[in-house]
């Protein structure tokens, strides 16, 4: 297998793909009923456009790439060594509720550590995308980390897990306050990884993550200059759930020092 021209013509198609399903997402939200979702569980939104485009997404995939593996949010799948991971809306609080921060997420794999990205803002009509080695890119033009230099100057996010106890998200939120960090949640883990890539925000922190609400904004953090942590680092990694870590480069080794179980960051690139 020529891993080059596998990459190349999935990166391709994963340009074209993730428009579509943003055009989607789109037309969904504008045509939205109020209230108009379910519940997986506490705080576990799910709306009928997270189903539809998810199966949109999946359908291209298997016509163009048969052989490869599918993971998505909504439907499962088992992870191989070249796997597409799928978040059909990330933010899915935001959509139900008629907020306009929700994204698209698709990434594809090779054994286990994502080589293409893409997240899809539609209704800014933003498009990110990242290449393993070739940078990362805001509708097609670069997009760097800030150069925030220190914690007291830092705005970053942290997001939060049912998985992790009350007193562990306290613990690290004491410990970034105390360095004098500025803390928010926006209710997207996809856009706050691009907001970190772009340099809009410093860093971002989340203790219990899916792949697919990650993988493909660590991969844009880390082409935009960033640092990044080693979860996840294995196929199998890809069906569990791990923490994560993405930072600005000259703040990394300071969040790093919040010290959480497995929260440590891979080296520079």
């Amino acid at each position: 297998m020529n891993i080059k021209n596998t990459i190349d013509t999935r990166a391709t198609f994963l340009k074209s793909l993730v428009q579509r399903a943003a055009d989607c997402a789109l037309e969904s939200y504008n045509n939205r009923s109020a209230g108009d979702y379910s519940l997986k569980g506490p705080q576990d939104y799910l709306t009928e456009t997270d189903l539809a485009v998810e199966n949109l997404i999946r359908d291209e995939i298997s016509r163009a790439f048969p052989e490869d593996a599918i993971l998505g949010e909504e439907t499962g799948g088992e992870p191989n060594e070249m796997t597409w991971i799928i978040d059909p809306i990330d933010g899915t609080e935001n959509f139900a509720r008629g907020t306009p921060h929700f994204c698209v997420i698709i990434a594809f794999c090779l054994n286990g550590r994502a080589v293409l990205s893409a997240i899809a803002q539609p209704v800014l009509k933003t498009i990110y995308f990242a290449q393993q080695g070739k940078g990362a890119y805001k509708n097609d033009q670069p997009i760097h980390t800030s150069k925030t230099a220190s914690l007291n100057q830092a705005s970053l996010e942290f997001g939060w897990s049912r998985n992790i106890t009350i007193d562990e998200h306290l613990s690290v939120q004491r410990y970034l306050l105390e360095q004098g960090a500025s803390i928010h949640r926006r209710g997207s883990g996809g856009l706050a990884l691009v907001w970190v890539a772009e340099g809009w925000s410093d860093a971002y922190l989340e203790l219990s993550m899916n792949s697919w609400d990650c993988v493909a904004g660590m991969l844009l953090v880390e082409e935009a200059g960033g640092r990044v942590g080693q979860w996840p680092n294995s196929v199998a990694d890809l069906a569990k759930k791990g923490p994560v870590i993405a930072s600005s480069p000259l703040i990394a080794n300071a969040i790093e020092g919040i010290n959480y179980p497995n929260m440590k960051l891979k080296d520079s690139l």
